[in-house]
């Protein structure tokens, strides 16, 4: 039985499976727009079954190279469906991962910029996110782009069985951030 700490108590996890990793990939449906995939976890409700995210390997593919056009490419993995591209700041959001060409203004090179959150945890964390509900979305988008934009990833996370006030808990959070 695993005793994890979160504000405001004690979260009761028991580990049921080993590090599993779960691969996916997403393209845009059209150039420059927002596309997302469900990832199914298969998670038995029944059980109180969650699965624990511990780390998230998120690739983006590089944005058009234009002159004078700033373009752009993101991807992330979040734990509710989205209807635009999230940020780390949202908290359903695992990991993202930006390219930029910032060209607008300059005929023949380009600032590049890319952003990610790490693929794993700094510091001493037990866990990047708890999914409760039975999937995760991978989302992409691109800007300024001449091709549609596509991203994949990897997720490593283990099955764990919850306490039923946990569990509660970890539904109802999701739900109503959804």
């Amino acid at each position: 039985l695993y005793t994890l700490w979160r504000v405001g108590g004690v979260m009761a996890l028991k580990k049921t499976s080993d590090i599993i990793a779960i691969s996916f990939e997403v393209t845009e449906t059209a150039m420059n727009t927002f596309t997302q995939e469900t990832i199914n976890l298969s998670l038995d409700p029944l059980n109180n079954e969650i699965f624990v995210v511990v780390a998230v390997d998120l690739d983006v593919g590089a944005p058009s190279g234009l002159a004078g056009i700033n373009t752009q490419s993101s991807a992330a993995l979040t734990t509710t469906s989205k209807t635009g591209m999230p940020n780390l700041s949202d908290t359903q959001c695992l990991a993202r991962s930006q390219i930029k060409f910032q060209a607008a203004g300059f005929v023949d090179y380009a600032g590049v910029v890319i952003t990610r959150s790490p693929e794993t945890p700094v510091g001493n964390l037990d866990y990047i996110g708890i999914v409760a509900t039975n999937n995760v979305f991978v989302q992409v988008k691109g800007t300024g782009n001449v091709g549609v934009i596509g991203g994949s990833g990897r997720m490593w996370g283990y099955r764990a069985r919850a306490d039923v006030g946990t569990y509660s808990a970890l539904i109802q959070s999701e739900v109503l951030s959804a």
